[in-house]
């Protein structure tokens, strides 16, 4: 007899002892991917600064100066708007160390009017407020360095795109368990030499190398409890999945709090990934994989053993399994098939617009956040909580009401509350966290229907193809955001969130474009893909002909 793997999965249990112990186990990998993602909060915090004058703590002591009235007497005032950095990175061209200056307003006797005294760069260091350490203030990524941290993240996304893209073919070719195991060992390995980086260049090459591996992980473990479960818990068990995530941000804020210096922190965030490793004992191969390389032998018998842990037993006519997609004929996906027909090709361009949009708000948003927080360490503890209500609110939505209206409404929120923040004055905080939270639930429910909707436009034959072609966006979206919200904020402030507003807000435009998914039927060719929009008319006529025709031998 021969099976469908979901059907195997019918008789050994869809999701019970077996799957919720992979489910907790894969998960973990999930909330372990957090400080990679979005750690530049706190590994990059740029505190405020002031350039560091040779004689000035000397004099301060001498003249018994509190902390205001040292930076009164002796650091230049803001500059002009657009240029507030002069008072970090530059300060007065005086000997500090001459003793014909006074106690009172020093450089009044050097010249009554003080813009007329020369700046210059701070050649000697900077002075950093701030009781830990970050690796803007280890290496000075300030000023004219600042494009150093924008380097940093950009980097790591780099290597999201890269191993995201290549990790389809390197799971399908060598198999779930040993690529996840890898890029487990090459992470942990690559995060610790990462604390130990005695210099810029080696903490960048360390960090490329997490991005490299470390999605790709995140990415196979996704893929490891989908093809675990039965096929109605797939969907949920993806959203969850996400929300492990969410939990990992949690647990984040917590361990920065408590460890305030980038070097410990890092450090602690990376060790638990060794442990990860004993999962070569705790997790099976994929049957579906192995079905797919003809060893069924071997796929019977982790079917049996998961038969086993859930207290269920296969039949004993059960001999033979196969794929789902060996049912219909092999077609070779090409990347022309993305943009060859016109409904496609809306689509492919809509999804991948979508997936820059995502990753752009929902990273940028974070990174804003760590540069106008008054208090990170609490702000983003409370922008991580309504996650939660993000996801239920996705599960409880797009089924009753739909995909698109859902989509659109979220971008449209997180669009709409990025355009409010940033005229919200500065002595209403409480209402500031307010909208910047209710943009975070918007960016993080687009965010969870993209990844679901970009597989339900495609047909079957080219929807792994677009799924990886679209999400690609996403990490290009991560390589441009640290370019964009540190080098816009050095112009106002809230700029950042005026572009992330019109991003946002033009992709909830976009996607009422599309066509309704819910409870359709999967596209199984180019046909049915370019038809999903038609009037559902045309569909009923054919199901009450078919309904006929059955109804005649009856008759």
């Amino acid at each position: 007899m021969t099976t469908s793997v979901d059907d195997a999965l019918e008789h050994g249990g869809e999701f019970h002892f077996f799957q919720k112990q992979m489910f907790f186990l894969l998960s973990l990998l999930s909330v372990a991917f957090t400080p990679i993602y979005v750690g530049i909060v706190f590994l990059g915090f740029t505190p405020d600064h002031r350039c560091r004058s040779p004689g000035v703590a000397e004099l301060s002591l001498r003249c018994g100066w509190s902390p205001a009235e040292e930076l009164n007497y002796t650091v230049p005032g803001p500059g002009p708007v657009g240029e507030a950095s002069a008072r970090q990175c530059r300060r007065y061209e005086v000997n500090w160390n001459q003793s014909a200056l006074s106690c009172v307003d020093p450089l009044a006797s050097l010249d009554t009017n003080r813009s007329r005294l020369p700046l210059g760069p701070c050649r000697d260091g900077w002075l950093y407020e701030t009781p830990g350490s970050s690796i803007v203030t280890e290496f000075n990524l300030v000023c004219a360095n600042s494009w150093m941290l924008d380097l940093f993240q950009s980097s790591v996304n780099v290597g999201f795109f890269i191993g995201s893209m290549s990790i389809g073919y390197i799971a399908d070719r060598f198999g779930r368990k040993l690529c996840l195991l890898t890029t487990i060992l090459i992470n942990a390995a690559s995060g610790v030499l990462m604390a130990i980086s005695p210099t810029y260049t080696w903490m960048l090459i360390f960090r490329l190398i997490q991005g490299l591996v470390s999605k790709a992980g995140w990415l196979i473990g996704f893929i490891l409890i989908t093809e675990f479960v039965g096929r109605s818990y797939r969907r949920t068990v993806g959203i969850f999945y996400q929300v492990a995530f969410t939990v990992g941000l949690l647990v984040l804020a917590g361990v920065a709090y408590a460890l305030p210096h980038w070097r410990w922190l890092q450090f602690t965030v990376t060790l638990p990934n060794f442990c990860f490793l004993l999962y070569y004992w705790c997790i099976p191969e994929s049957p579906r994989w192995l079905i797919s390389q003809n060893k069924n032998a071997e796929a019977m018998r982790i079917f049996k053993h998961i038969a086993k842990k859930n207290g269920k037993s296969l039949p004993a006519s059960l001999q033979r399994l196969r794929l789902e997609e060996e049912t219909g004929k092999k077609l070779n996906p090409s990347f022309l098939d993305l943009v060859r027909t016109p409904q496609i090709r809306k689509h492919t361009l809509i999804l991948m617009y979508n997936w820059f949009t995502s990753s752009v708000l929902y990273q940028g948003l974070i990174m804003h956040m760590g540069l106008a927080g008054d208090n990170i360490y609490l702000e983003f503890f409370y922008s991580a909580l309504v996650e939660f209500p993000a996801a239920f609110m996705v599960i409880l939505t797009i089924d009753r009401i739909g995909r698109r209206y859902p989509w659109a409404a979220s971008n449209i929120v997180a669009g709409a509350a990025c355009l409010a923040s940033g005229f919200i004055p500065g002595d209403l905080q409480w209402l500031r966290i307010i909208v910047s939270c209710l943009g975070r639930m918007g960016i993080t429910m687009a965010y969870e229907i993209v990844c679901l909707v970009n597989a339900e436009l495609y047909p079957t034959f080219i929807r792994n193809l677009g799924v990886h072609v679209c999400s690609s966006m996403c990490d290009i979206g991560g390589i441009i955001t640290p370019f964009l919200v540190y080098r816009l904020t050095n112009i106002w402030l809230e700029l950042p969130l005026m572009v992330f507003a019109v991003v946002g807000l033009v992709a909830g435009g976009l996607v009422l474009l599309l066509p309704e998914t819910k409870g359709k039927a999967l596209p199984e060719t180019i046909e049915e893909a370019e038809n999903m929009q038609r009037p559902r008319k045309n569909k009923e006529k054919m199901i009450y002909l078919q309904v006929q025709k059955l109804d005649i031998p009856l008759n």
